[in-house]
């Protein structure tokens, strides 16, 4: 019998051609995401291999909440107590050891040659001090800063930035804007994919980055290939020994326990990015399940003659089901294999992506024996798990039957699939509503999450019921404007409402996931928009494209003339109490924002649940249970904790506001003792007009004295409510494209049905030619079918995805989802796509319908 499976692929390899490509394509995202994994995985585990090189670590022997910036807000490892800067000194004269250093590092801006900032993507820009000591720093060229008004840049950064050595240029740094020069070329010691980093003179390092003389860490190495656990224990002993000044609160780590904590908290990140890739993954495997379902059913009813032979000459049901679910086998392996080379394909373009915007993975892309494994096991279950099906049909064929003239499977009522159907979007609906009814109740998320997919499951089930019906409306143009081509088309469609439920079924997964994501974007836009200009007063508001505006451009707004009111939103990270009266733990990290007097209620307009905002004091905080959670009240303890110290307030206000992202808001003279210096940052200022001052005088003043500052932008009240909207954006952009891949798949599957249905209606199409239909017409036929099955896909998707969705502001209100807005010019765009779509995909069966001869058609046998 294999050689029968082998022998009926070869036989009919165009059929199963685009069910290969189906599993291809679905293969390829899933080794893609695998291998852009572990790419990604290999290059910050070389960032962390380059930034902790050292033999051993001295750090603060308690935790406090924090981490290491990785970029755009990621934060990874412990954040320890600082320890003294002199330390590392009085380290290097330990026996054993070769040299300590501190670690000076803090944030920078570095204005390249073309007078912006240099900024890759969101990967960090730090400013380091430069120390020759440094065994993992090497200068390349020029000479190592050693003035105030002198820098050396790392070799991408430099490449990146346009500059040269010998050029002028500026950098921000601790808020002010300096006049420098690049001295040198530095290599970093490894990748650092688009890390901006500038080195600094140590001492100048040390006033902007360690003003109090504490540091998070001070590398130590000893000489040549030293055992860490040795030199630690070394370290750890002349610590203990009391003769160290500052040694109090310190101990010491070996190097690689310090670069594993680090690695793992990086690849924890990189699994959720992985299963989230893997979702859409797995859509577009499930989605070509439905193409090689489709492709095998109508390959078994084109085959009857052939498998009733196979049983009439001995074999037996089991061999018969065994040649059909094989022959998928070889489909999904085959498919697999080039879905594994698609992966790579996809990953190399992808990597040249990102080495455009700055960020260079390191290594040649990754190819895992068990990830090729696992690919090629994948494909080939989902392809034999979707034969399954047909090929049962196959093997209940009778031997008698390959003594008919007319061959064909019988087909069943689908009144008993309708019912079920039904009864499954019922049961489905019924789950939606309760969750929609008692959004607060325990289980209302899992239970709308559980009903929309029964409903989603019910739909399909139900569709072939529902086929006839709603394509004879969706037919009615087509009828009256094509005469004949439009009945013909809709009679084809309607004939077998399973094969054209099953086509479109594909098509229905992705637009129900398409609505849905529309009504929700829409919706967040809307409800976000809603939110910011209610509660935002401003007639200006500063924003910074690093996320932090520089105390400079602070000060310099503040001294205009034109402004009547400036007010800064500073903040850093910090533990909160989880709950009144109960120290926060490490891993209980919040944002501990500063606001001045008249900002709540004034730039900024918050719901007040209980208390008084203008209580608020040196001693008394405001919490947002929005972030910190419900439960407080006035006059309950709350513990902020930082580096810098613990101080433990009582609650003066509890607030409920989605603009403020502070879980405790405190005054500003609190902010600077628990975060002195650069461990506070400024992400937002609000700038209101003095009197007898325009907006637009005020705009023109503001942005000259912020210009010199170069990441700092200017916006109106609109603009910045635009800006915060426009976020919603970005995940639409990338959420879209990820289902874009299940939608080329159900494109595919239109293309494999029609193509297979003009052969198994070769006959009936010659008959057709020869009483008088064109070429042209047939062809139109082809397409009008492939339009109307797009579009028949693309309504109940659209339909189910929009409805499922409009519960969801029911559910979410509390977590912002108020207005609901379903994008209709959106959908309606998605359904012209959808025509568009069908008449694409018909291009090749309408074209190989076309030249079918009439005579050799004629005399094709049913």
């Amino acid at each position: 019998m294999l050689r029968v499976t082998l022998r009926g692929v070869r036989a009919h390899a165009v059929r199963f051609a685009l069910s290969v490509l189906a599993v291809a394509l679905g293969v390829a995202f899933v080794t893609g995401t695998f291998s852009l994994r572990t790419m990604l995985s290999g290059t910050f585990h070389g960032i962390i291999d380059a930034s902790a090189p050292a033999d051993v670590y001295v750090q603060g022997d308690e935790t406090v909440p924090g981490g290491t910036s990785m970029g755009g807000g990621l934060m990874v490892g412990e954040q320890r107590t600082g320890v003294p800067y002199e330390l590392a000194d009085e380290l290097s004269a330990v026996d054993g050891v070769d040299v300590a250093i501190a670690d000076v590092t803090g944030q920078i801006v570095l204005v390249g040659a073309d007078g912006t900032a240099v900024q890759s993507t969101q990967a960090p820009s730090f400013g380091l001090a430069f120390d020759e000591r440094d065994p993992g720093l090497s200068l390349l060229d020029g000479r190592a800063p050693t003035a105030a008004d002198e820098i050396a840049v790392e070799s991408a950064t430099l490449a990146s930035s346009g500059l040269a050595i010998g050029d002028g240029t500026r950098v921000v740094l601790a808020g002010e804007v300096h006049e420098v020069t690049v001295v040198g070329e530095v290599d970093g010691g490894g990748p650092m994919a688009g890390a901006t980093l500038v080195f600094l003179p140590v001492d100048v390092a040390l006033a902007t980055y360690a003003p109090e003389g504490t540091v998070s860490t001070i590398a130590v190495y000893g000489p040549g290939d030293v055992d860490e656990e040795a030199l630690a224990a070394t370290v750890g002993a002349a610590l203990a020994d009391g003769t160290l000044t500052g040694a109090d609160g310190a101990e010491a780590v070996t190097g690689q326990s310090l670069r594993d904590s680090l690695t793992s908290d990086i690849d924890e990140m990189l699994g959720f990015v992985t299963a989230f890739l893997l979702i859409f993954a797995a859509i577009s495997l499930f989605v070509g399940g439905y193409l090689i379902t489709n492709t095998f059913a109508m390959s078994v009813r084109q085959r009857v003659r052939e498998f009733a032979l196979l049983r009439a000459v001995g074999a037996s049901p089991a061999q018969v089901f065994g040649v059909v679910v094989g022959q998928a086998a070889v489909v999904g392996l085959v498919g697999s294999a080039l879905g594994v080379a698609g992966g790579l394909g996809l990953v190399s373009v992808l990597r040249v992506g990102l080495e455009q915007v700055g960020m260079d993975l390191v290594g040649d892309i990754p190819l895992e024996t068990s990830t090729v494994v696992l690919c090629l096991v994948l494909g080939t279950v989902v392809s034999m798990v979707a034969a399954a099906v047909p090929g049962r049909r196959a093997a209940l064929v009778a031997p008698v039957e390959a003594m008919r003239g007319d061959v064909s499977v019988p087909e069943r009522s689908l009144r008993l699939r309708g019912v079920l159907g039904g009864a499954v979007v019922a049961l489905g609906a019924l789950a939606v509503g309760v969750a929609a009814l008692w959004p607060d109740a325990t289980g209302a998320e899992p239970l709308l999450g559980l009903g929309a997919a029964v409903t989603v499951a019910g739909v399909l089930v139900a569709a072939p019921a529902l086929a006839r019906s709603v394509l004879r409306v969706l037919a009615v143009p087509f009828v009256r404007w094509l005469p004949p081509l439009g009945r013909l088309a809709r009679g084809n469609v309607v004939r077998n409402p399973r094969r054209t439920a099953s086509t479109a079924g594909a098509l229905v997964i992705g637009m129900t996931l398409v609505g849905a994501v529309s009504v929700i974007a829409a919706t967040g836009q809307a409800s976000l928009s809603r939110v910011v200009e209610s509660t935002t007063n401003a007639d200006l508001v500063l924003r910074s494209v690093t996320n932090v505006v520089p105390e400079g451009a602070v000060d310099d707004v503040m001294a205009l003339p034109e402004v009547g009111r400036a007010d800064a939103l500073a903040f850093t990270i910090g533990g909160t109490s989880p709950e009144p009266g109960v120290a926060p733990a490490p891993e209980d990290m919040g944002v501990i924002a500063a606001v001045g007097p008249g900002v709540l209620g004034g730039s900024v307009v918050v719901d007040v649940v209980a208390g008084d905002v203008d209580d608020l004091d040196d001693t008394h905080v405001v919490v947002n249970q929005r972030v910190i959670g419900e439960g407080w009240d006035v006059g309950d303890e709350v513990t902020a904790a930082t580096a810098a110290g613990t101080r433990t307030f009582t609650v003066a206000a509890v607030i409920d506001t989605r603009v403020l992202g502070g879980a405790v808001l405190v005054t500003p003279a609190v902010l600077d003792e628990l975060a002195p210096g650069a461990a506070q940052s400024t992400d937002t200022v609000f700038v209101d007009a003095g009197a007898g001052v325009t907006v637009d005088e005020l705009r023109a003043a503001v942005a000259d004295a912020v210009a010199p500052y170069v990441v700092v932008s200017v916006q109106d009240r609109d603009e910045f409510v635009d800006q915060m909207a426009g976020q919603v954006d970005q995940v639409l952009v990338i959420l879209y494209a990820l289902l874009g891949l299940s939608l080329v798949i159900a494109v595919l599957g239109i293309v494999n049905t029609l193509a297979l249905s003009v052969i198994e209606r070769t006959r009936e199409i010659g008959l057709l030619r020869a009483v008088g239909l064109g070429r042209l017409q047939v062809a139109g036929v082809v397409t009008v079918e492939s339009v109307l099955t797009a579009v028949f896909g693309t309504v109940v998707g659209l339909a189910l995805g929009v409805g499922l969705a409009s519960v969801l502001p029911r559910v979410y209100a509390e977590e912002g989802l108020d207005q609901l807005v379903v994008p209709w010019g959106g959908l309606g765009l998605m359904l012209a796509l959808a025509v568009v779509v069908g008449v694409l995909a018909a291009v090749w069966p309408g074209a190989r319908a076309a030249r079918l001869r009439v005579l050799d058609a004629i005399a094709t046998p049913d």
